[in-house]
């Protein structure tokens, strides 16, 4: 009898098609689920009768309440080899092997300068200005070259934008609470004397922290209000780091110029979030990781793990 996979959030519908599920289709039934089921009570309905879960990223959590209803799960599998949303203990508990994949923080670099191009050339605006028999040109672009590009975490993520930033003429500065001047200097940026500095004087602000007790909200209302009005604030990392009410009330009272946002409080957004009509706000569905060449990634190791987890030796198990 052959086990059955589903795969969550497949919004594309392109997980059997970016992996080659060959090697396992003789033995597991793929299934994908191309909606996203948001109550844990309409998640158990909906995955009951499944043995295997692919979930991508940290959208769908996995507490014990989850685990404990879903008797028949024997292997879950997140993309990516680190996922806070997954009680590993509940998950021993139960007799569920959870695995990851790799993947590869180019996609949200190219998102991050996706978001900030955008906002510095108004391309919506003038794009929509064009197609819909508006006038020739509205806006007078931001530029780059000479101004300054504050980065709020050095990481993998945060040295590649910095290096973007740089090749672009700017001037980059980098600041984060364990930051070291030799790490900013190897990467070839400044070190901020503080996160207030870094706010104050950056003409964009992009984060790149991973979000945990000492990050959570490190961007409130004070802080936001350090920002120059001209400045624009990018975050492609984790909503939580920013907080909602404050951003939104900045981007309403034009206290900054605008903000590029990728990740929200809420996901899928609801359809009457006051994110999908704030002025000032270039926003993207949470597209940061979403790349062809992730997909067939994230995909492409599922299927590893399934046959590895078939012949009882389980890899890249997470926990």
């Amino acid at each position: 009898m052959r086990l059955r996979c589903a795969v969550l959030d497949d919004f594309q519908d392109v997980a059997t098609t970016l992996a080659d599920w060959s090697p396992v289709q003789d033995r597991v039934e793929v299934v994908s689920l191309t909606g996203h089921v948001a109550s844990e009570g309409e998640l158990v309905s909906a995955v009951a009768d499944f043995d295997i879960i692919v979930t991508l990223r940290e959208r769908v959590p996995f507490p014990a309440s989850l685990l404990d209803r879903l008797p028949r799960l024997k292997l879950l599998i997140a993309s990516g080899m680190r996922n806070s949303v997954i009680d590993y203990a509940a998950a021993e508990r139960n007799g569920v092997t959870v695995c990851g994949t790799k993947s590869t923080s180019t996609p949200p670099v190219e998102l991050t300068w996706a978001l900030l191009l955008g906002l510095a050339r108004s391309v919506v605006t003038e794009n929509n200005m064009l197609r819909g028999g508006g006038p020739w040109q509205s806006t007078v672009g931001a530029d780059l070259h000479g101004r300054r590009l504050g980065l709020l975490g050095l990481g993998k993520i945060g040295s590649r934008v910095a290096q973007v930033g740089l090749a672009f003429g700017m001037e980059v500065t980098a600041w984060s609470q364990h930051l070291t001047k030799d790490h900013a200097d190897e990467v070839g940026v400044q070190l901020a004397a503080s996160k207030e500095e870094l706010l104050q004087t950056s003409d964009f602000v992009s984060l790149h922290l991973v979000l945990g007790d000492r990050t959570r909200g490190i961007l409130g209302a004070p802080e936001l209000a350090l920002l120059k009005p001209t400045a624009y604030l990018i975050n492609t990392s984790r909503a939580g780091l920013v907080d909602q009410d404050a951003l939104l009330a900045a981007l309403h009272e034009g206290r900054i110029a605008g903000a590029g946002v990728d990740v929200f409080d809420v996901e899928p957004l609801p359809a009457d979030h006051p994110m999908r009509t704030a002025p000032r706000l270039l926003a993207t569905p949470h597209l940061g990781y979403v790349s062809q060449s992730n997909y067939r990634t994230y995909y492409g190791h599922a299927v590893e793990d399934i046959e590895a987890y078939l012949a009882d030796t389980p890899i890249r198990r997470l926990g």
